[in-house]
């Protein structure tokens, strides 16, 4: 008998990071029944770090969704900002029977008011702004509370994807799909979390985020204030 759809929707926006949402795209689509749609505001074509994604839906014609994705990126400045885009991923949340996020997208599920009371990850440059909307920043490389399930930076898509298909199809098919795809991580350098990483490196990647961080910051305090009002 053939597996029930599985609707599983990444929500993208302008200067989305690929990879958060590639790499979990490329697990999750294995799961029984899966039924993947990449969609944005627009639909059709996106740019993302110099690939151009084409015959992408409109977020607004996705009727069905089981699990939702909201990837992060650069963009996650204006996404959470842009309420037109929160109102569709609140639509979206609400018929899911899993809410999730990979990154600074967890900022987007934040400003959308999916997040208040709950732990969630996110990049850890980023990580702390998630208390300005109620949430309860996690340095853990995935996060579940109830049905939110959220990644940290970027790469931890691939871990946050193979928690979320153990509990969707079951530990024993999450693991064959981890040795399909030969995910057995051994990095070149131990230079992946800000506890490991050499004080000197630590200090040239906070450096390439400073000049962001204020404009960020001014954007999740706006972004968390009109989530309050909204309350």
């Amino acid at each position: 008998m053939a597996a029930a759809p599985l609707h599983i929707i990444f929500a993208l926006y302008p200067g989305v990071t690929h990879l958060d949402f590639t790499g979990p795209h490329q697990f999750l689509s294995r799961l029984p029944g899966a039924e993947v749609k990449v969609a944005w505001m627009a639909g059709g074509e996106l740019e993302v770090d110099g690939l151009t994604l084409a015959h992408l839906a409109r977020l607004e014609d996705v009727q069905a969704c089981d699990i939702l994705c909201i990837p992060g990126g650069f963009g996650t400045t204006e996404a959470m900002q842009d309420a037109g885009f929160l109102d569709q991923i609140r639509r979206l949340a609400g018929m899911s029977r899993y809410i999730t996020s990979v990154c600074t997208g967890s900022l987007i599920l934040a400003a959308a008011g999916l997040l208040t009371g709950k732990r969630a990850a996110c990049h850890w440059a980023w990580r702390d702004h998630l208390a300005l909307f109620g949430a309860i920043p996690d340095p853990a490389r995935v996060v579940r509370d109830g049905n939110v399930f959220t990644g940290g930076g970027v790469t931890a898509g691939i871990d946050f994807a193979l928690t979320l298909a153990a509990e969707v199809a079951g530990e024993a098919f999450a693991q064959t799909l981890q040795l399909g795809l030969e995910y057995a991580p051994a990095p070149p350098f131990n230079a992946g979390r800000p506890e490991t990483a050499p004080p000197e490196i630590l200090a040239l990647s906070k450096g390439f985020y400073e000049a962001d961080m204020p404009k960020r910051l001014a954007a999740a305090q706006k972004a968390a204030a009109a989530a309050a009002a909204r309350l």
